[in-house]
């Protein structure tokens, strides 16, 4: 069926390569008959020229219009054969006969014939060209039609005229289709070859877009000329955006412009605020233009981000060990002290000072309990309750309560407002409610301490491949990449009074109930605190293979 349409396409493009050209033969060939007439004033029949180029251009003008009315093609090439052998006859007769100029234009019939019809009929053409061109010769000789000739040969001479352009005919019949079949030949070669370079073309986009790392080719003048899928994808990019962008300028990296391909690791920056790190191995481009270089990309960022989690988990363990040993050895000290400046205070021979001093201890004796506290909190182990829990019921009474604590502020502070953003009524986890509540107090927190000034509180929940993604997000002064590397790490508190346990509380509370939470921030516009939790129906359905096989596994054992 493809070879069949190939073959349809090629004869119509031919018919309308021949139309043009038909066209374009009439006019030139009036052209020169009305410049011979003006010129020699022969007294050859202009209007006869006139009327019979006029209806060749009828003609042309219907065979066009054949062309896209009918797709029988092979069947419209007759025609217009045998229509111009007709036409040239006519106009070889009013041009003077055996003395006409135009019978050049045989010959051209003939080759036309032999490139769009088969090799026999080349041959068919040829012989009826003859038969046409020596019926007129001897019609004139013999005066059955009028002569527009000016001389008139003997009947010897004619006839070797007429038999000297059959061989003429059919010598060029031969020539023209050996060569038509060379041509053909050379373009089914050309045809087949362009389809395996096709081929070749798609299978090596498919194996650069089907890499799961990131490529990026470049010209000599640093400018992007390739980006696959994957590199799209991690970019959050498409290549209509990337190609002809300078790379230098993208990435903003010493090692895209070092004068030599080099390797090493960048960090950047997506459209959505993301982070990511990548591992960049640069090499020259082998065959193409002089200079060009090619990048392989490696996403690091999910590895960056587990190592980070290991380093968080070592620094924890470590202060919890540290919580563990140190807190019941200050507390009882703690306790004794606080119990004495009690009854000192109560002494009526204190003057104000001292009674000014004793608070400072009581005070500082009381903060100092409360961050014991939290330290027998975050290195105790923690037992959860896990149960089905809505999200959104566990967000709406937190945001209540950090309303009520911005509405119970002072009239001159600046006040801060709450805006929800929940598109779904229910979202649905497996997961420790209270616990839970315990992560958003702490965002809410951190978000009102950071807008002393005032400002907005974003609270968002979306659905994201199996996940509900939440996000608080504040309009304070935001952080720098180092405060946001460590931010839930322990003792890293920016908040004055604070110990820098909350965070580190939430991530434990996180990494139980097996999600991703993490913090996006730039100096001065504010920071995010992201949190993902599977979705309940998710979780279930990734369980639902589990249980026949634990089935499977207890019958094997009640066998055994």
């Amino acid at each position: 069926m493809a070879n069949q349409k190939k073959a349809f396409y090629e004869e119509r493009t031919w018919l309308e390569w021949l139309v043009r050209a038909r066209i374009v033969v009439l006019i030139g060939v009036l052209g020169m008959e009305l410049a011979i007439h003006r010129i020699t004033g022969s007294p050859l029949p202009m209007g006869w020229i006139v009327v019979v180029i006029s209806a060749g251009l009828a003609v042309a003008v219907l065979d066009f219009c054949l062309l896209h009315c009918s797709r029988a093609y092979r069947g419209q090439a007759l025609w217009q054969v045998f229509s111009d052998l007709l036409m040239i006859t006519v106009a070889v007769h009013f041009t003077g006969g055996v003395d006409s100029t135009l019978n050049f234009l045989y010959p051209v019939v003939i080759i036309v014939a032999c490139m769009i019809l088969p090799r026999a009929w080349g041959f068919s053409i040829a012989g009826l060209a003859f038969i046409f061109y020596g019926a007129l010769l001897e019609l004139n000789y013999y005066g059955l039609v009028v002569s527009y000739a000016s001389s008139h040969p003997r009947l010897e001479s004619l006839r070797v005229i007429i038999f000297g352009n059959l061989i003429g005919f059919l010598a060029i019949a031969y020539l023209a289709g050996r060569l038509t079949a060379k041509l053909h030949q050379t373009s089914a070669t050309l045809h087949d070859t362009r389809g395996v370079l096709a081929n070749l073309q798609a299978l090596h986009e498919n194996i650069i877009h089907s890499m799961t790392g990131g490529v990026i080719a470049t010209s000599p003048e640093g400018r992007i000329t390739l980006v696959n899928r994957s590199m799209q994808l991690l970019l959050e990019c498409g290549a209509a955006e990337l190609e002809g962008q300078p790379v230098g300028l993208l990435f903003n990296h010493p090692l895209f412009r070092a004068s030599e391909p080099e390797d090493g690791e960048i960090s950047f920056r997506t459209k959505r605020g993301y982070h990511k790190s990548f591992r960049v191995t640069s090499s020259a481009l082998v065959g193409g233009e002089a200079g060009g270089v090619v990048y392989t990309f490696e996403d690091l960022t999910e590895v960056r981000r587990l190592e980070r989690d290991v380093r968080i988990q070592d620094r924890l363990a470590a202060v919890g060990r540290l919580a563990a040993a140190l807190a019941h050895e200050i507390r009882n000290p703690l306790t004794a002290i606080a119990g004495s400046v009690e009854l000192l205070s109560g002494l009526p021979t204190l003057t104000s000072e001292h009674r000014k001093l004793l608070q400072i201890v009581m005070r500082e004796s009381v903060r100092l309990n409360r961050i014991l506290t939290e330290f027998l909190a975050y290195s105790r182990e923690k037992r959860y309750r896990f149960e089905r829990v809505d999200l959104v019921a566990l967000l709406e009474d937190t945001l209540a309560l950090i309303e009520q604590q911005t509405l119970a502020q002072p009239p001159a502070q600046p006040k801060i407002q709450v805006s929800r953003k929940f598109p779904v009524a229910h979202a649905w986890v497996l997961g420790d409610g209270d616990r839970i509540k315990q992560v958003f107090w702490n965002f809410g927190e951190n978000a009102l301490r950071a807008m002393r000034n005032g400002g907005t509180l974003n609270v968002s929940l979306t659905a994201m491949h199996g996940e509900w993604e939440l996000t608080f997000a504040d309009t304070g002064p935001g952080m720098t990449p180092q405060q946001t590397e460590k931010i839930f790490e322990p003792f890293q508190s920016e908040f004055e009074g604070g110990t820098g346990l909350g965070l580190a509380i939430v991530y434990q509370i996180v990494q139980a109930h097996e999600g991703r939470v993490w913090a996006r921030s730039q100096p001065g516009q504010g920071t995010t605190f992201v949190l993902r939790l599977r979705q309940a129906e998710e979780l279930a359905r990734l369980m639902e293979p589990v249980a026949p096989l634990a089935l499977c596994a207890a019958a094997g054992a009640s066998h055994g």
